[in-house]
This record gives C-alpha cells, structure tokens and sequence, in this order.
C-alpha cells in the first residue's frame, strides 16, 4: 500500500512528509514503549502506530528503519518532533482511529505483523 491509500485507510491527517509517495507499506508495528519496537524486527515498508507523541518516537523510526509513524486516537506532536520528521524524511500522520482499530484496518489490507505472519 503506498502513502496516499495509507491515509485514506486510517482517515489520517498528514502532519508531515517529505517522503516518496511511491514507497511501499506492508507491516505494522504498534507500540507506546520505543523499546518494544526497537526490539522488534522493523524495517523498511513497515508502519509504526503510536500514542507517543515524542522526539523519541520519530529517533526510534530512524534507527530501526521504519517508514512512517502513525499517532492514534487523534494525537497531533508537537512542533519540535515534526521538525525533526522532515529533517529524516519520515511522514507523520494523525488519525482519530484507536490503535486497535488502525492495526485491524491494516490487517485486513493484508499487512502483516512485524514478524511477517498473518
């Protein structure tokens, strides 16, 4: 699924992105604790959705890879943390959906975990 049908899926708001519109998304990650998703096996093409709304968020899709973050249940970051998003080149989004909605959404777009099974 690419960004702009990403979106649509999550009725999200885009907050930020310079990103390739054509990039691919094919897993989801969700988490409120970095350290579970830096635990995690993510990688390029994969979603991370979060209530975090931190720099720390944006720093922990860098290092593992992640092409987009997700803030759920309408949560907007503030300033500093977007700032940061464009500098990397990540997309952030904001959709009013809960995290169990968004990921149930994905899954049935066919994504797949962060180990890959359905």
């Amino acid at each position: 699924m690419k960004l702009p049908e990403l979106i649509q899926k999550l009725d999200a708001e885009l907050i930020a992105g310079n990103a390739n519109p054509d990039t691919e998304f094919h897993k989801v990650g969700a988490s409120d604790f970095m350290s579970d998703i830096l635990a995690a096996a993510l990688s390029e093409g994969s979603v991370l959705l979060t209530g975090l709304t931190t720099v720390q968020a944006v720093k922990t899709a860098v290092i593992s890879g992640v092409g987009a973050v997700g803030f759920v249940r309408g949560k907007k970051p503030p300033q500093e943390v977007i700032d940061v998003a464009q500098h990397h080149g990540i997309p952030l989004l904001s959709t009013p959906c809960s995290m169990f909605i968004s990921c149930g959404r994905l899954y049935s777009e066919g994504f797949t975990g962060l180990n890959g099974k359905r």
